[in-house]
């Protein structure tokens, strides 16, 4: 019998590593360490389209019977792309110690999931099976579900965003947003053309990739915080300027930070962008903030 999407197969707790621990320990106030220090962590398998996916997901040490709960689109590509046991602690790990729970899924074909990579294809069904897995676990509460990606799993969560309303705020970090615009030769194009099948449709893929092409079809009630370096070498800062000005001429609710001189993964800047994450999804997701006001208002 075919297992549904969403089906928990395993679920194997995870000690922290020493090294995130010690990290961790220099970066963060005392209070926020002890409460990520309690963070509990699994490495967890559950289906996708028949496939056996791997992922984690992290628990915070809340007493809280309903909590808020976040999906973390990872970026990369290959086996460096995959999720590490440090990844995890670092991202969704950290997430956890505001409150949330946090899952991750690696993928198809990699991290040591079944099936073949695929790149804004099938790994979209993966990361948006999580949520029937969500909706199995009676300690969250389902009416506060918010999405984090970075990279190309910002890609990615641009299509989910147009396949349910289900999240009341998302966060994206040097997402690709316009693979319409690019020249063939520029990095984030090859990177998407390599998984492509042969003889694929270039323009077609490029604008099921391409957010700014369609914008109008990300849900409304979903709040978006995009967060893009100025230093951005893999993924040029355009893509979030222009993801912006698109949001800006449909009135969707949106907010863009871009950081001076701040790499792909805002290096250097981290922490600041740690704090634009957690006021964000705190604000719509933990406290269901209403929507801003959007369009031209006031004096």
């Amino acid at each position: 019998m075919l297992l549904k999407n969403g089906a928990l197969l395993d679920s194997t707790p995870i000690e922290m590593p020493a090294s995130i621990l010690s990290m961790q320990k220099r970066a963060l106030k005392s209070e926020d360490f002890k409460r990520f220090s309690q963070v509990q962590m699994y490495e967890i398998t559950y289906m996708s389209e028949g496939l056996k996916i791997k992922g984690f997901m992290a628990l915070p040490a809340a007493e809280e019977s309903h909590l808020p709960c976040l999906i973390f689109n990872r970026g990369g590509a290959g086996k460096r792309g995959a999720l590490t046991v440090e990844g995890a602690f670092a991202y969704a790990g950290l997430y956890a110690s505001w409150g949330y729970v946090v899952l991750a899924s690696q993928y198809r074909g990699q991290g040591g999931s079944e099936g073949k990579e695929e790149w804004g294809a099938g790994d979209i069904d993966d990361a948006m099976n999580l949520l029937p897995l969500i909706a199995d676990l009676q300690y969250v509460d389902q009416n506060r579900i918010g999405i984090v990606a970075g990279s190309r799993g910002g890609m990615m969560a641009f299509q989910m965003l147009t396949r349910t309303d289900i999240f009341k705020a998302a966060v994206t970090v040097g997402a690709p947003t316009m693979f319409t615009s690019l020249r063939s030769e520029e990095h984030i194009f090859k990177r998407m053309a390599e998984f492509l099948k042969t003889g694929a449709d270039l323009k077609k893929e490029a604008e099921k990739r391409s957010v700014t092409a369609w914008a109008d079809k990300l849900c409304k009630t979903t709040p978006l915080l995009i967060l893009h370096g100025t230093g951005d070498r893999r993924v040029t800062p355009e893509h979030g300027l222009n993801l912006g000005l698109a949001l800006q001429k449909i009135h969707h609710p949106y907010k863009l930070v871009m950081f001076e001189n701040a790499d792909h993964i805002l290096s250097g800047r981290r922490k600041e962008g740690d704090v634009e994450i957690r006021t964000w999804v705190d604000a719509y997701v933990k406290n269901l903030a209403p929507l801003p006001k959007t369009g031209p208002h006031g004096a």
